[in-house]
């Protein structure tokens, strides 16, 4: 079976390559958190014309074939649906992928100087590579609710006026014993700390560089170092996404894993036309790099009570009939796969790996458990690596078990 380059499909006319291409680098730019992704989320879907489930329902309406609404859970997991002319009961066509993405966390309470400097301590959500983190730029995002229960969006490190962050790393002079180390203990996870000011406040004595970073945020932002307790931040590789390679083929950016599945998934849902036979969904989700656990995981129930919701709004309730929607839903379910990497050929096996340049690919298994988890990594991950591709659709792979219903039901992959 030959798989040709999918680029000669555009020779001449790759317009259509490079809108997509654009605009899912704002996609990627504007949403480097599940919480941005959402909001970025919401944004395009009211600009394609789609309501919001929940004024739905507040008004008791009743939607038709054709109906387009959306639902915002919690601000970190997002659905799109398109009404179709058979009902819900017959189930539904479903895209699936996630929003978060490897990362570094800010702990509750992380503030702290230690000779002179000032730092947050963290520590890191899904596997990483930690070498890969230090002495780079690095920005900050989240939220921080105040007492008063003000939430304030915090976005630090992505404005070219902005500072930025960075986690130190050991002079080269100074790393014979460091270079000698297994590569997951080159840096250790607890060796992590982010570092967020040096200057000490004036008459202040005691932790005076600490004292003059929480007078920055309290200036800016109002917030107390109590606030901590109630904020979510995380930690990011500062910058945009950039074109890569003399003929700017490839996109480099943070979060590919897996915005690059999400993204389409979502326009696919957006720019549909019409009115389908199977009601459409699209589902990006929080929470799979750690096990697809908590209140905005897949392992949770919000897809369910969303499809109740909808059901509710086409005809009479019934528990029955939304229990069979979900059994009878058929879903794609997309993330990363492994690009072949000629640099690391013996990783691969070549005849049955996806290529770059080459379209969407299908994976028959879901991957390996418990490979490429550095010591304290949360929950089962899948040996995997990022392939950055700048083709309309990217890599695609489905599994059986992405989405867990109630009776221990699963969407059937197609």
């Amino acid at each position: 079976m030959e798989r040709k380059n999918a680029w000669a499909a555009y020779a001449g006319d790759d317009g259509r390559v490079e809108a997509f291409a654009k605009a899912y680098c704002d996609f990627i730019n504007n949403g480097k958190t599940e919480r941005e992704c959402v909001a970025y989320g919401e944004k395009l879907a009211k600009a394609h014309g789609f309501e919001d489930l929940n004024a739905v329902v507040r008004s008791g309406r009743k939607l038709e074939a054709g109906a387009r609404v959306y639902a915002n859970w919690m601000g970190k997991s997002f659905m799109l649906f398109v009404l179709g002319e058979k009902p819900l009961e017959e189930g539904m066509n479903i895209l699936g992928a996630h929003i978060d993405s490897p990362r570094i966390d800010v702990k509750q309470n992380p503030l702290y100087e230690d000779t002179d400097l000032a730092y947050l301590d963290t520590h890191y959500y899904g596997g990483i590579k930690k070498y890969q983190w230090v002495a780079i730029p690095l920005a900050l995002h989240g939220v921080i609710v105040r007492k008063t229960g003000e939430k304030v969006i915090i976005n630090i490190g992505e404005d070219e006026n902005d500072p930025v962050f960075c986690i130190s790393d050991l002079l080269v002079h100074l790393a014979q014993e460091q270079m000698t180390k297994n590569a997951k203990e080159v840096v250790e996870g607890e060796a992590l700390n982010l570092i967020v000011g040096g200057r000490p406040l004036e008459g202040e004595e005691k932790d005076a560089v600490k004292a003059n970073v929480l007078k920055l945020l309290a200036d800016k932002y109002g917030v107390e170092e109590e606030d901590f307790l109630s904020a979510e931040l995380e930690i990011v590789p500062a910058g945009k996404a950039r074109d890569m390679g003399f003929d700017r083929s490839m996109i480099l950016a943070y979060g590919h894993d897996d915005r690059v599945c999400a993204y389409p998934s979502m326009m696919a849902v957006l720019d549909y036309e019409g009115t389908p036979e199977y009601t459409l969904c699209c589902i990006v989700t929080d929470k799979e790099e750690i096990g697809s656990v908590g209140a905005t995981g897949m392992a949770s129930h919000y897809l369910e009570n969303t499809v109740a919701e909808l059901y509710a709004c086409t005809a009479d309730y019934c528990e029955l009939a939304v229990r069979r929607c979900l059994r009878n839903s058929r879903m794609l379910s997309s993330d990363v796969s492994a690009g072949y990497d000629p640099n690391f050929a013996s990783a691969f096996e070549k005849k049955n790996s996806a290529f770059l340049g080459r379209g969407i690919c299908f994976n028959k298994f879901t991957g390996s458990r418990g490979c490429g988890v550095p010591d304290g990594g949360t929950g089962p991950r899948r040996s995997r690596r990022r392939r950055n591709d700048r083709l309309p659709v990217r890599q695609v792979r489905h599994e059986r078990d992405r989405l867990r219903y109630s009776g221990a039901e699963h969407a059937r992959a197609v």
